[in-house]
């Protein structure tokens, strides 16, 4: 089983949204098969085999999240978040100010999946392994 200790170990390698599929390697050689994580504040709850959960507490103050969902726009932040061009708190502020209201990540199909404040699903992307 996996620790909130082992995970913050290796999110704390994590610079710029370059470093994510690093890091997401690392905790799934951990046994993680899953995660969900709140943009408001980034709390995540990490899901392992046989029912095994931990949660994170919140990592900063509570973000607002926008009532709409700007797509384009949250695609266009993501895109440089991927590129290395912002860090983690900037990308979740950009997330929160464009709608989004959390993402689940698994880890044995490789996807991440983004969700707007109704719970729609917004997109699903490929984690480069």
């Amino acid at each position: 089983m996996f620790t909130i200790e082992q995970i913050d170990a290796a999110h704390a390698k994590v610079k710029t949204g370059a470093d994510f599929p690093l890091y997401i390697r690392e905790i799934k050689e951990l046994g993680v098969v899953s995660f969900e994580t709140a943009v408001r504040d980034s709390r995540t709850t990490y899901h392992g085999l046989h029912d095994f959960s931990a949660s994170s507490g919140p990592v900063f103050e509570d973000l607002e999240i926008a009532g709409e969902l700007n797509k384009e726009r949250f695609i266009a932040c993501l895109k440089r978040h991927q590129a290395g061009e912002t860090d983690y708190l900037t990308f979740c502020a950009d997330c929160a100010a464009n709608g989004i209201l959390k993402w689940v990540v698994h880890l044995e199909s490789l996807t991440c999946t983004y969700f707007d404040g109704k719970g729609q699903e917004v997109m699903t992307e490929p984690i480069p392994a």
